[in-house]
């Protein structure tokens, strides 16, 4: 399935514009995948700074605390992955 895409306009400079460009060519990357380069560094950043934001938010939890958060957690990803591939299954 494949998403519909969104025109952005954006400036950079071009000892910006430049460098990506030569990176890119350097690649074999062509001028068309300009568009999927800026996407990935896009939801690289939004990742890298949610997982920034988190270890923020829990600098100050005791460890054994946020053991067990994480456990239940995973635990209950589990639990509904099983559910859903046992309900595919029928």
């Amino acid at each position: 399935m494949e998403q519909e895409a969104v025109r952005w306009n954006i400036k950079v400079s071009k000892e910006t514009d430049l460098t990506l460009r030569t990176f890119l060519g350097s690649q074999g990357m062509k001028k068309g995948d300009l568009s999927k380069f800026i996407e990935e560094a896009v939801r690289w950043h939004v990742f890298h700074r949610t997982v920034q934001d988190i270890k923020a938010r829990n600098a100050d939890t005791d460890a054994g605390e946020l053991e067990a958060l994480i456990d239940d957690a995973v635990r209950e990803v589990r639990v509904e992955a099983s559910a859903r591939g046992k309900a595919g299954e029928t």
